[in-house]
Parts: C-alpha cells; structure tokens; sequence
C-alpha cells in the first residue's frame, strides 16, 4: 500500500506542478512571471535594424557569407496612421488579409488578418499581424540583395510598382534601377488565404560581372517586459522564434536566448539546447520566423539545401529571423538571375498548414502548432474534434461529445480497474490481519502481503493504470483545446461566449452584479465548481483508502483543482466536468455488476462509523 500511495502523491503532485505553476507565478511573483513569459509573443513589431544606432545606415555585408542586418529606425514611437500615410504604398486586398507594401525600402508591413479579431466586442478590430518600423508593434518581412561593388535597394530605396493593388488575381512587380546598369524586380503574388510568393530577380545590363546573395528577412520588436499573459511563452506552448531544420521542428529558441541570456531552469529542464548568441543553421532549412499562439510570420526557401538561415537580437528589443543563399551568385553582363522565397503570415489553422505542405512541399509546416510531446496522438483528437464541430456546428458539443468517444474507449480499462479494486478489497482482512501479525518487523510484513497478492492473483497496481493512461490524454486534450485557433472565439451556451477563455461567471462578484473584478486567483466561475462537484461525488463512490493519507489527499484535491482549473480555457473545463459526470455513471453501473463491492463499502462504513462513535464515547 505504501507503493500505491507514493504513487497516488507523485501523481496528484505532477498535477499541481503541471497546471498550478504558471499561475501561482503569475499571482504571487508577477515581475517573474512576465520577464519568463517576456520571451515570447505573436504581435511583436519590428524596427528596421538589428544593430547600429538609430541613425546607422543600413548594414549590407558583401558576398562573404556574413549575415543580413536591416537598416536602423528610430526608437521614437509614431502613431500607426501617421506612419502610414508617411510613403507611397501599394495596397494589399484579399479575402482574409487587408494591408499595404511600403514602397521605401519594399517592406511587407501591413497585414491584419479580417476573419479574426482581438476580442469578441461587435466593434473589435480586426487581429493586426505586420506593423511598420516606428509604430508601437513593429513587425514586417522583405527581401534584399547582398553585395560588394555593386549598388543594391536597401531599405530607404523608393521602389516603383506596377499596380496599386497587391490581390490573388493581380500581382505587382516593383523594380529599381541603379547607375551601373542593374535592374532589381520584385514580383509578388499572394494567395486568397496567407500566403506569399515573392519573386527576386537582377537583370544586369552592366559591362562587368556581378555577384549578389538574395536574402528575405523578417524583424519584430519585442517588449520582453510587457508581454500579455496570454500570449506568452511557456514550457507546455512555445510563443517565439520557431522553424523546421534538418527535418524537425525547432522550439529551443526563445527572445531571451537571442539577447545572449542562458536558458531559464524549465527551458534546461525540458531538453532545450539553443546556444545564445550562436543561432545559425544551415541543413535542411524548411522554414523559419516568429510565432504566437495563434499566428505565424514564416519565411520559406525555395530550396532547403541551398540556404544559411539565423536568428540574431539587435539589442535591446529587436529582433530579427533570416534567410539567404550559402554563396553569391555570379551574374554576367547581359544575364539575368531569379530566386523565390514564400512569406506566411496568418493564422495557424492546421488545415491550411497541412494544405500548404502539401501542395508546395513545405516540411513540417504544420509543427509551427507547437503539439509537443504526445503529436502522435493530438492530431487525432484534434481530427475527431473538428469534425464533431463540423458535424454539429457548436465547438461546446463537439467538445461533450468528444469526451463520450474517449470516456467510451477507456470504459474496458476501466471495468479492469473496478475489478482489480475489488480483489484489492477482498484481500483487506487479510492484510490488516499480516500487518498486524508482523508489526514490529516491516520486512516480513511486506514479504508476506507480496506473497498474499501472488497467492490470491491480485495487482496492487492494475487500478493504478487507468490514471497513466489518462495523465497523456488528460495533456493531450489540453493541448488541442488550448493551441487549436478553431476554438477560438467559439461560444457554447447561455454565458459561455468564447471557450479558449476562463469561464467568466464567477460567485465572488455575485455573478457580475457586484462593480469589481476579482483576481484571478479567486475568479473561480461555474464550470469550475461543477468540476470540483462532480470529482467529489466522483470520489465518494471510490471505496475508501485503507490509508488515512490517501484519504487526505482524495478529500482535498477536487477543491484544489477548482482553483488550480479556473484560469485555464472553458473548454478545458467543460471537458474535465462532462468526463466526470461520465465516470460517475460508469461508477454507478459497475456497482450494479459488482454488488460486492457496493456491500463492503457499506460494512466499511459501518464499522468506521461505530469506531468514531466509540472514540467519541471514551473521549
């Protein structure tokens, strides 16, 4: 029994570490909680430069293999229509994104994404991914030439554009001419959804030969103090620098690694092996850029064999991931030279991830969802998810319906550990009878009930099972629910109008009748509480521990978890609730199969309630 209880501890303590961590950082330590979390985010803006004052020109390296660094801007923040309206733009129109291209320096630089918005007011903005250098959110890509002797754009040209209207029906070509006879384009053409298809070309119309190294860049600007929780970086979701290298997905690098700091305890802890400051790579680059939670910049090399790829820090809170060829490439007089590169800047919805992998081969583009340990068996579960919301139109039933299917597959396992209880509790007496014989002498007692066991075919542990099994399921439901932008914004029912959220009816404000919000420590709402309910109802059907400390740690832990539950998504929560209510019925079937075990807890409590009443009479 003491293996089962040091199980049952480990068990309940892995829990309250796993889910109870990030908030009582959040509640009791808040500086800490947001410098970790300043490590990551989706909206982060971008200034122009990665080095240099704001008054350096731009830093173009020549053919030697050095890295790109874009031009400096200036640290004073600008209204983002002001900024707008400061150079000539090409317009960008689709069905799903609305921007411009800024024509000085031919920056993508103007995306907000308008399926989606900030939050769920009928007013709300429409989420902003890209943001000019200057402005609050700093964040856009381009793509340049490096090069010795030759003059190339940088990122105060003024390019020219052949239309006014970037859509998925009419591209734009910019080009710029410079005094030697070479003539830059770039051809752009974008998708009805994220996706964008830029087109490098040089024509060199000059005397001599000419060698150039295409890059794309794409940079951001990152308050690493100032970081919403939400959007965060944590040790279960990754929000930051991301990429697939060498056929694997990369999430080892955060904000902090590229400002030179070591990586924090969880980051070593879990296996992380970025290197600050010496984050570059060159095999097999897929993709790379920034990511949130919900919302990626990428960029992607037309050949993954042939491209050095890097993340560096600026300083201070810029930051900036790049793409270029390995070596220069020789253009001679009358030839001219193309590269393509593709920028992804949307929503991380997984269909259009796995769409674009496939119909352009590019690896592993849905791993910028950060599935983490058990992927194998959250796109299944995420499958089954988005096809009950498919199927019933509601995410809040797709979700109780799903928790049926999951609840109906571990009904087998849980027959098998109702009926291993019940051997357990039929070996009791003669227990109690070995520990009692030998309760001076704790090796033999144990060599003695292990003897018991084997007699009576018994395992102490096969009740045990059934909750290892469900810790993977348990994290992988969290995960799907909690990553998945298709639960996004998604209502259920009466007062739960977005289940990516915490459940916002919570007592301690009457119910919202009372002026205050209360902090999120107390915020506990009603779905919750119907969770510690039900797990308590759950557990009372439970026989009883022999041992007074499990008895404890049962008795105590669904209220635990009502706090510990509270901040994290309805949905999470709607399911943690349904499967208990689910448990209790099997509960209750299983005591009808198994009309014994309904007798022993009742002569249990019997006897314990006669011994109470004898403690009672001789105190």
């Amino acid at each position: 029994m003491d293996d089962k209880r040091n199980i049952i501890m480990a068990i309940l303590l892995t829990g309250i570490i796993l889910f109870g961590w990030p908030l009582l950082m959040e509640q009791f330590f808040p500086d800490m909680a947001n410098k970790n979390e300043a490590v990551e985010q989706a909206d982060v803006p971008a200034t122009d430069q990665v080095a240099g004052s704001a008054s350096a020109p731009a830093v173009i390296p020549g053919t030697d293999g050095a890295g790109i660094v874009a031009a400096a801007a200036s640290d004073k923040i600008r209204p983002l229509a002001t900024v707008l309206r400061e150079n000539p733009r090409v317009l960008i129109e689709t069905p799903r994104l609305k921007g411009s291209i800024n024509l000085k320096g031919g920056r993508i630089d103007d995306l907000t994404l308008t399926d989606h918005t900030v939050d769920m007011s009928k007013d709300s903005d429409p989420v902003r991914l890209f943001a000019p250098s200057g402005t609050e959110n700093a964040y856009f890509s381009r793509v340049g030439w490096a090069g010795d002797g030759v003059a190339v754009p940088d990122d105060n040209t003024i390019w020219s554009a052949d239309q006014s209207r970037l859509t998925p029906e009419t591209p734009v070509t910019l080009s710029w001419s410079n005094e030697t006879g070479q003539t830059y384009t770039i051809k752009l053409s974008i998708d009805p959804d994220y996706l964008i298809t830029t087109e490098q070309s040089v024509a060199n119309r000059g005397e001599n030969a000419i060698a150039l190294k295409p890059y794309g860049l794409i940079n951001r600007k990152r308050d690493l103090n100032n970081i919403p929780a939400n959007e965060a970086s944590t040790w279960t979701i990754h929000s930051g620098p991301v990429g697939v290298y060498e056929g694997a997905a990369n999430y080892d690098v955060d904000y902090k690694n590229l400002a030179g700091e070591e990586p924090g305890f969880f980051a070593s802890l879990f296996g992380t092996s970025a290197v600050p400051g010496t984050n570059s790579y060159d095999k097999e680059v897929s993709w790379l850029g920034f990511t949130d939670k919900y919302w990626l910049g990428a960029l992607i090399p037309d050949d993954i064999n042939d491209v050095d790829a890097k993340f560096r820090s600026g300083g201070g809170d810029i930051f900036q991931a790049e793409i270029a060829k390995k070596s220069a490439q020789i253009i001679a007089p009358g030839k001219q030279l193309s590269t393509t590169t593709r920028l992804f800047a949307g929503a991380k919805e997984n269909a259009l991830l796995e769409k674009y992998e496939a119909d352009y081969g590019i690896k592993n583009l849905d791993r910028a969802i950060d599935w983490g340990w058990f992927y194998w068996f959250e796109k299944p579960l995420f499958y089954l998810l988005n096809w009950l919301f498919e199927l019933v139109g509601n995410f809040g039933v797709a979700i109780i319906l799903m928790t049926f299917v999951v609840r109906g597959v571990m009904f087998p396992i849980a027959q098998k550990q109702f009926a291993s209880m019940a051997q357990m509790r039929a070996v009791q007496p003669k227990m109690k009878a070995i520990q009692a014989k030998h309760k001076d002498d704790k090796q033999q007692q144990q060599q003695e009930i292990m003897k018991l066991y084997k007699d009576e075919k018994v395992n102490p542990l096969a009740g045990c099972l059934p909750i290892f099994l469900q810790i993977p399921i348990f994290f992988a439901l969290y995960k799907v629910l909690m990553l998945s932008i298709e639960m996004r914004h998604q209502p259920f029912a009466l007062w739960i109008k977005d289940l990516s959220a915490p459940d916002p009816l919570t007592p301690v404000n009457l119910f919202g009748l009372l002026p205050f919000d209360p902090p999120t420590f107390l915020a506990v709402g009603v779905l919750p509480i119907l969770m510690g309910i039900t797990m308590h109802f759950q557990f009372k059907l439970n026989p009883a521990p022999m041992d007074p400390m499990q008895k404890q740690i049962f008795s105590i832990m669904p209220w635990i978890l009502v706090f510990i539950m509270a901040p994290f998504a309805a949905g999470l929560q709607l399911y943690w609730t349904v499967s208990n209510i689910l448990t209790i019925a099997q509960q209750k079937w299983l005591y009808s199969r198994h009309p014994q075990m309904k007798e022993m807890m009742a002569k249990d409590a019997e006897e314990k309630a006669k011994k109470a009443a004898a403690d009672k009479a001789e105190a």
